[in-house]
């Protein structure tokens, strides 16, 4: 520890200062770790869905759904161990966005879901990231809403619909018609929350 000196009627006191970073929460944490590693399923995430071989849309949903509990998983941990960051209240979303919008783009390259739907989206995303970006500089962390969460969970529902659609153990027509109803689900909860979060942060817009 570094001692401050203050000198009073000629007697110099010392008194221990203690350091600045005792109280910190690192960012090099656990659940900031969990989800970079989230971040680097998503390669492996669209080589398995794209390599056509036997059974790859078995490991493609797999890894996505490993991928999709490591975001539950991390902020979890976060809030029970108060590991609370800003890089994390950052980096959470940013890797979910990264996530949703490979594997949307996937499915479109695959013909299961409609390009004007994914369009739609990815462009919310953006904007959504832009206007994260404009608070930051202006010193303002905007972490997930409800609304975002619920969007994330519908996404990612379908996504995973999506993908096993092929194996459905359901019969087709009830199965396609579930997943059309959790696709148009989740582009209501995309459209609903950007727009919450665009009203939210019209401030930076100015």
């Amino acid at each position: 520890m570094s001692c401050l000196s203050v000198r009073i009627n000629g007697v110099i006191f010392y008194r221990r200062k203690r350091r600045e970073n005792i109280m910190k929460v690192s960012n090099i944490n656990l659940p900031n770790r969990i989800t970079l590693g989230r971040i680097l399923l998503i390669p492996l995430f669209v080589l398995l869905a794209l390599w056509q071989f036997p059974t790859h849309d078995i490991w493609a949903s797999l890894v996505f759904l490993l991928a999709a509990f490591s975001d539950t998983l991390d902020g979890r941990i976060a809030r029970r161990r108060n590991l609370i960051t800003n890089l994390g209240k950052f980096l959470d979303p940013l890797a979910d966005k990264m996530l949703v919008c490979s594997a949307y783009i996937v499915l479109v390259s695959l013909g299961r879901i409609p390009a004007w739907m994914v369009i739609l989206i990815v462009c919310r995303e953006f904007a959504v990231s832009g206007m994260r970006i404009l608070a930051a500089d202006a010193g303002v962390v905007i972490a997930a809403s409800i609304l975002g969460k619920i969007k994330t969970g519908l996404q990612m529902a379908s996504i995973v619909m999506l993908l096993i659609s092929p194996l459905a153990l359901w019969p087709q027509p009830l199965y396609g018609s579930l997943t059309e109803l959790m696709v148009w689900l989740a582009l209501a909860a995309t459209i609903i929350s950007g727009a919450d979060y665009l009203r939210k942060g019209a401030r930076f817009w100015a």
